[in-house]
């Protein structure tokens, strides 16, 4: 059944500063050749010392509300996705609230990695489809070289940073969620996450020494996983939908490493052309990949009223979602 909700505004937040494969070599034991053959990453944006996550929530927020004709009063709910918030609380989406300056509406985070923008693409549609909100503000943004470890050549060199935000409202028309499917599996948590800093492993002198305030990763592991659970997620919700790949007309994968993509494609049996990728230039932005890469292909014209587009994603936790949304 089409959940009749539309997109009707986004915008991307990219911090200026890039930090290239090129500059990686002077920091840690790696060269552009093997980050671009085992990513496919050239480069990726940093933020400054003074940027955290909301603000860059906060910068994408208004360029959205500028393409929907909006203005931040009019937005009914803030819902953030990201694995490097500002604060554990309050959530970076009241942070956001308090830079956009519209008090009184519901804000708060979700925390489900990589998968997070279509979680709150799932919750959003539900609270429009609800009849009671309006105009809900869907954000995924990360602020990843704060919680990376520079020394670790095998998870510095994939990360970067930024925030891309959309604005989902009802739609009168055929716009709409035509399928989706979210999923996680707790029993995989270990192969992708920050160990310390929570209630597991508070912050004491010695888990500070150990670095376990920065990202852990096994990465064949992740790989593995990675391209079944984005691919079969994908097939799943094709055939949800009773449409076939050939009447997809693009593929918006979560951007973690150009190999996972390819592996998916190839699984999922669709061809590259037909998929959009811009981790060359922006890494893995975890919760904001999608919405960057949605944001991209629009700004490219990839994209008209009435295509159906293909979302797809994974993340830590072990989390996964795929969804065909009539554009």
């Amino acid at each position: 059944m089409l959940r009749r909700i539309k997109i009707i505004g986004t915008g991307s937040a990219i911090p200026p500063r890039v930090i290239t494969n090129f500059d990686l070599e002077k920091m840690v034991d790696t060269s552009d050749e093997w980050i671009k053959e085992r990513t496919g990453i050239s480069e990726r944006h940093i933020v400054d010392k003074e940027t955290a996550t909301s603000d860059l929530v906060a910068e994408s927020t208004l360029i959205a509300l500028k393409a929907a004709g909006l203005e931040a009063k009019d937005l009914g709910a803030i819902i953030v996705a990201t694995a490097s918030p500002d604060t554990a609380y309050p959530p970076t989406a009241c942070w956001a609230q308090k830079k956009l300056n519209i008090p009184g509406i519901p804000a708060f985070d979700i925390s489900a990695a990589c998968s997070g923008f279509l979680y709150g693409l799932e919750l959003a549609s539900a609270l429009v489809e609800s009849g009671r909100y309006r105009n809900i503000l869907v954000s995924g943004a990360e602020v990843m070289s704060r919680i990376v470890n520079w020394e670790d050549r095998d998870t510095c060199v994939i990360f970067g940073d930024g925030a891309s935000s959309v604005i989902v409202d009802r739609s009168d028309g055929e716009s709409g969620i035509i399928s989706s499917y979210l999923g996680a599996d707790g029993t995989l948590g270990d192969l992708l996450y920050q160990p310390a800093g929570g209630t597991r492993m508070p912050a004491s002198q010695e888990t500070i020494d150990k670095k376990l305030h920065t990202v852990h990763m096994r990465g064949k592991e992740v790989f593995k996983h990675a391209v079944r659970t984005m691919g079969d997620a994908a097939i799943r919700v094709l055939k949800e939908a009773n449409i076939t790949n050939k009447d997809i007309a693009l593929f918006i994968p979560h951007q973690a490493n150009l190999r996972i993509v390819d592996a998916t494609c190839r699984r999922a049996g669709i061809p590259m052309e037909q998929t959009h990728t811009i981790i060359h230039k922006y890494g893995n932005v975890p919760a904001a990949s999608i919405p960057l890469t949605l944001n991209d292909a629009l700004q490219k014209g990839r994209i008209k009223r009435g295509d159906l587009l293909l979302f797809a994603a994974f993340g830590g936790g072990f989390t996964w979602g795929a969804m065909v949304l009539r554009w």
